[in-house]
């Protein structure tokens, strides 16, 4: 297992949740599954002591660097990082925001292709995450299974025999289990029956956040749908839910959204789209929060053929590398806000044009 990686080189590529590939990916940006888990010999996190913290980390870090095949997973020491980089973890979803902003001994165990990372002094002693691009959550379920299984083979976990493994959070208590999927839902945005369809969601215990999870502000029109509860459900019942019930339903709402929006308001549609496109290419400043804006408005014209020229692909990349963490790597020095703007301008000008040159 490595300690180190080169960030300014993982800012030129997409991340494994903004790739644009798998099942369903003009709406199912990425579907993740993650697993709380506790040592049975310490605390819970809230009740550690700062010893306790740099025990847990120091364990779990030398049982992973003895796992076979484990050369190309990268770990990251939270505390002895800088923020910018525990920045740029959390917008590439490797991290949440919470062990970024967190204080003592913590760090992240990461896949070279991004496919899973282990967090380690979160919430919970571990969360192991599995994230896979598009609707893939059986995929994504069976990796983590046995990425678990790995990881219990050398750690004893908190576990009892009624209630399952035993969380910090009362609604993790049981499988410890939370499946995710990232959607992008222009339409039902434009049509402003959003809030009718989310509402629906909360009657069968299920969730949306933001793009960044839990608190987080909803951004670009991406939302994280998710279960709420895990007691009392099986790890299968949960997958099936969330990916075989709810998604499914909520894509098939966009897609009339959109049939809608192409059949009755295909001008002002086009009009909305051209306008996003021209302004992403010709601003001379731009925050991050009209850049998403303005890029899910584009992202939803390429994917209804409007835009001809400009490859999902593309989009998703801008999506990623307009971010202030990742636009400060590729800039390669830290950027106050008002430079973050123009920069961020005029890395979207350059490559606009090109890509509509190429």
């Amino acid at each position: 297992m490595k300690r180190s990686s080169d960030f300014n080189e993982l800012a030129t590529r997409s991340g494994e949740w903004m790739r644009g590939t798998g099942p369903e990916s003009d709406i199912v940006v990425s579907s993740r599954i993650r697993l709380a888990r506790n040592l049975a010999d310490f605390p819970f996190i809230k009740r550690c002591s700062d010893e306790d913290r740099v025990s847990i980390e120091r364990t779990v870090r030398a049982k992973m660097e003895q796992f076979a095949n484990w050369d190309e997973v990268h770990y990251y020491d939270l505390e002895q990082l800088p923020e910018i980089d525990r920045q740029f973890l959390v917008e590439r979803q490797l991290v949440s925001r919470e062990i970024a902003e967190a204080d003592g001994a913590r760090g992240v165990a990461v896949s070279a292709d991004e496919h899973f990372s282990v967090m380690v002094n979160e919430e919970d002693h571990l969360r192991i995450q599995v994230m896979h691009s598009g609707l893939d959550l059986k995929t994504a379920w069976n990796q983590i299974n046995e990425l678990d299984d790995l990881l219990e083979s050398a750690i004893l976990y908190a576990f009892n025999s009624e209630f399952g493994y035993l969380t910090s959070c009362p609604t993790n208590v049981g499988t410890g289990l939370r499946v995710s999927v990232m959607l992008h839902l222009p339409a039902l945005v434009i049509t402003r029956q959003i809030e009718k369809v989310f509402r629906s969601m909360q009657r069968i215990n299920v969730t949306v956040r933001g793009l960044y999870g839990e608190g987080s502000q909803y951004s670009g029109d991406f939302y994280q749908v998710s279960n709420q509860i895990t007691l009392g459900r099986s790890e299968t019942e949960l997958v099936e839910l969330v990916g075989g019930d709810v998604v499914p339903r909520i894509i098939e709402y966009e897609r009339k959204a959109r049939d809608y929006l192409v059949k009755e308001g295909q001008q002002d549609l086009h009009d909305d789209v051209s306008r996003a496109l021209g302004i992403l290419g010709t601003a001379k400043k731009i925050s991050s929060e009209e850049t998403m804006h303005y890029l899910s408005k584009v992202r939803l014209g390429v994917n209804l053929g409007l835009i001809d020229d400009l490859a999902v692909g593309t989009i998703n990349k801008l999506f990623m590398q307009t971010q202030p963490a990742h636009l400060q790597k590729l800039h390669g020095r830290l950027l106050r806000s008002s430079e973050r703007n123009v920069e961020r301008a005029t890395y979207l000008q350059r490559h606009l044009s090109d890509a509509f040159e190429s």
